[in-house]
């Protein structure tokens, strides 16, 4: 998948009126006391009220960290460099939680224009020589942010911790309303492994907080985990149910599993359920005939 295509972070819901321009508006500029967002102008059904770039620094600091730059729009990216020198702040690195268009498209027009460099797991989107490896201590925004490895929404996805103020910055592992779509390039095994993986650190923490890649932050974050991982539950569960209802195809499961969610859609659904259905078939054997 390149950098150019579009990509949902989204799991397809039943349809909804877009989010008011008052949720959009309570979404932009919140955050906790060292990460701000700026909201891009990129909403749509998949990306929510838009990508959340996250502008993070220790209060007072010179310099700040610019994590998910978000789409390639010249008015946003010019914006977040606005806030920053707003605060006396130059933009000192540019970090990617994964390596969507919707979050890394505007990283090297951002790059351009402060001169920092791309922090990133997947080489292909870095700039600089640094990447991304779990445990690395990102410390350019003068605050600690920590690197883990919660792959699953893609192969390439990182959450960032910020242990002083609590928070864990998520990406698209977690998102602020409704539930990640496991992307053609995702694993659902390893997605539940890194939903564990945060649960069990919301506790060891104390998480007060999760800031999300789309959709508001997160007040709740164990109860939002505890959330996650039965939906995936519940899901599963309407697969297995599909498959002994006689269903065999993609087409087919989305259809009874998806019947509520508006058709134009189902392409979508497609990749949840042929992630749900490699899942499955590492567990045991699937009904004959089943494909993917």
């Amino acid at each position: 998948m390149t950098a150019a295509e579009p990509v949902p972070a989204a799991e397809p819901v039943p349809a909804a009126e877009p989010a008011p321009a008052a949720d959009r508006a309570a979404i932009d500029g919140s955050g906790t006391a060292r990460a701000r967002c700026v909201l891009a102008p990129n909403p749509s059904l998949m990306t929510l009220d838009g990508t959340n770039t996250w502008l993070i620094a220790e209060p007072g600091s010179a310099r700040a960290v610019v994590l998910d730059p978000g789409p390639d729009d010249q008015g946003h990216l010019r914006r977040v460099c606005a806030l920053a020198e707003a605060a006396g702040q130059q933009i000192a690195a540019i970090v990617l939680t994964h390596g969507h268009s919707d979050h890394s498209a505007g990283a090297s027009a951002l790059a351009e224009l402060t001169g920092a460099p791309v922090l990133a797991v997947d080489p292909a989107h870095r700039l600089g020589a640094d990447g991304l490896r779990p445990g690395d201590v990102v410390t350019a925004g003068g605050c600690e942010l920590r690197v883990i490895a919660t792959p699953g929404h893609t192969a390439d996805s990182v959450c960032l911790v910020l242990p002083a103020d609590a928070a864990v910055l998520t990406g698209d592992t977690v998102l602020g309303r409704g539930t990640t779509v496991i992307a053609d390039d995702g694993n659902l095994g390893d997605y539940l492994s890194s939903l564990d993986r945060l649960r069990a650190l919301a506790a060891e923490m104390d998480l007060a907080v999760l800031l999300p890649g789309h959709g508001p932050l997160l007040a709740d974050p164990a109860g939002t985990l505890d959330f996650y991982l039965a939906h995936r539950a519940e899901r599963l569960a309407e697969i297995q149910a599909a498959l002994a209802a006689g269903d065999t195809t993609l087409e087919q499961i989305v259809a009874r599993v998806y019947a509520a969610v508006d058709p134009a859609l189902w392409p979508f659904a497609q990749w949840s359920v042929r992630a749900q259905l490699e899942y499955l078939a590492r567990q045991g054997p699937l009904p004959p005939g089943v494909s993917w």
